[in-house]
């Protein structure tokens, strides 16, 4: 979609390109940021998408026309390109197959290819591709967004379930040992959720190890209270979707527990989105310049889907580059970080041990979109080896400072303690190429009194807080 891959992560001949085309600079950020996994190659873009077109020389490569996005797909970059890539980032790939337009056969074609050693005709393909190892990739998307009417090859979930179903039952003759995932609802609101994921799932059931979840957030107008707490309807989403797939188990007398894939979470203006009327290479789609708010957000809906992380154990935040992304680049020019970078850099790179449960008790506020909702959220976790405790905490109070208290005396006698917060008395201030740090976390203050951490949040925050234990 847009600029995520040409003029994103690849770009031959920028100056910080490399033999493969990919940018180094961008590559930089995206190990900053603690990305482990990305999925490919979309999104309503895999509905349309033939993977053979994006094997092979590239100069015989097709070029096609992207229904989704109105663009053009030249196919310089695919399969093989990504899979180097991911190499080069150290991350993981999960690879969504076609279920719009093509089936069963191209999606076990696309497994033998990507997974089989060699000796058959599709693996001796890849083989002569340059690829000589197989990519070994073991978790699959089953389509993507089939219960949505913008989607090619929209599907009733009777229709999805039944092809999902038969999809993975013939990938797992294949290879037994792959993560399946099935499409759930794309947003909660769908006219069809709930009982999408109930007929899905009485297809999919032993057959899949996930169920998929999507969700964008945007501010309207200048309700920053509803916006603040859009967590709650991530939370509500997560835990509707957790009681159908376990009344579907249980229902069927099984023993086995299928888990959520977020697959497409973050904030997205959806309602500004403008698609090309003319066909064009990687046209510049919805390239948002995220603010503070937007960041809070994010760190708020990282946080719920931490402490879900019992049930939510896949996740990917749309998308990594440009579009809706927390890295921009410019072709030719600068890549840099955006507001929403912070918190997931640091969740990242922070969160490690155990997730605790945090009981939080906080004054309420009244949301016009979600009704009563708690003004402070929070999660923490425990890493015993490193002896440090990660706290993560949300004012999603627009206008109102409050205070956090943080009992530790189950942690013995606390140390140092590093606090920093992501907000700013400009809600809407951004970070652009000529500017790309006016939006940062600072160090923000905080004690431990008689085994309490003590701190003052400020209105509209996200802040964590690292405490030696």
């Amino acid at each position: 979609m847009g600029r995520c891959v040409y003029t994103g992560i690849y770009e031959p001949g920028h100056p910080r390109a490399d033999a493969h085309g990919f940018r180094q600079d961008v590559l930089e950020l995206v190990r900053e940021l603690g990305v482990t996994m990305v999925r490919y190659p979309g999104g309503n873009f895999v509905s349309g998408y033939r993977w053979e077109d994006g094997v092979g020389p590239v100069e015989e490569r097709p070029t096609r026309l992207d229904l989704a996005w109105r663009s053009v797909e030249s196919n310089e970059f695919g399969l093989n390109e990504f899979m180097a890539w991911t190499r080069a980032a150290g991350v993981e790939p999960m690879m969504a197959v076609n279920l719009g337009t093509r089936g069963i056969a191209e999606a076990i074609e696309l497994l033998e290819y990507a997974n089989h050693p060699s000796g058959t005709h599709l693996s001796d393909l890849r083989v002569s591709h340059g690829a000589e190892q197989p990519h070994g990739i073991r978790l699959w998307c089953l389509g993507n967004e089939m219960d949505g009417p913008w989607q090619l090859g929209h599907k009733t979930a009777e229709e999805y379930g039944r092809l999902a179903a038969e999809t993975a039952r013939a990938m797992r003759q294949l290879d037994p040992g792959l993560e399946l995932v099935a499409c759930g609802s794309s947003a909660r609101d769908m006219p069809t959720f709930g009982t999408w994921e109930a007929t899905v799932l009485e297809h999919t059931y032993e057959l899949v190890d996930f169920i998929s979840a999507h969700a964008y957030y945007e501010l309207r107008g200048d309700d920053y209270a509803s916006f603040l707490a859009s967590a709650a309807n991530m939370d509500a989403f997560i835990t509707d979707v957790v009681a159908t797939a376990d009344h579907v188990g249980a229902a069927r007398g099984s023993a086995k527990r299928i888990n959520i894939s977020f697959d497409e979470w973050n904030v997205w203006y959806q309602g500004e989105v403008t698609v090309p009327q003319d066909w064009a290479v990687a046209p510049r789609l919805s390239e948002e310049a995220y603010t503070v708010a937007d960041a809070v957000v994010v760190g708020s809906l990282l946080i719920t889907l931490l402490r879900h992380s019992d049930r939510v154990t896949a996740a990917c935040q749309a998308q990594l580059v440009n579009t809706i992304a927390p890295v921009r680049a410019e072709p030719g020019g600068p890549a840099w970080r955006q507001a929403t970078f912070h918190p997931f850099a640091q969740m990242a790179r922070h969160a490690r041990g155990q997730v605790l449960r945090a009981h939080v008790t906080s004054p309420t506020m009244t949301t016009a979109q979600h009704g009563q909702v708690p003004t402070l959220d929070a999660v923490a976790t425990h890493d015993a080896d490193g002896g440090r405790l990660a706290v993560f905490v949300v004012n999603r109070d627009p206008g109102e400072t409050h205070e956090l208290r943080v009992p530790l005396g189950d942690f013995g006698q606390a140390g140092a303690v590093d606090g920093r917060a992501l907000h700013d008395a400009d809600l809407t201030a951004a970070n652009t190429m000529e500017d790309p740090d006016r939006v940062t976390l600072r160090p923000h203050a905080a004690s431990v009194e008689d085994g309490v951490l003590v701190s003052q949040l400020p209105p509209a925050s996200w802040t964590m807080f690292l405490v030696d234990v």
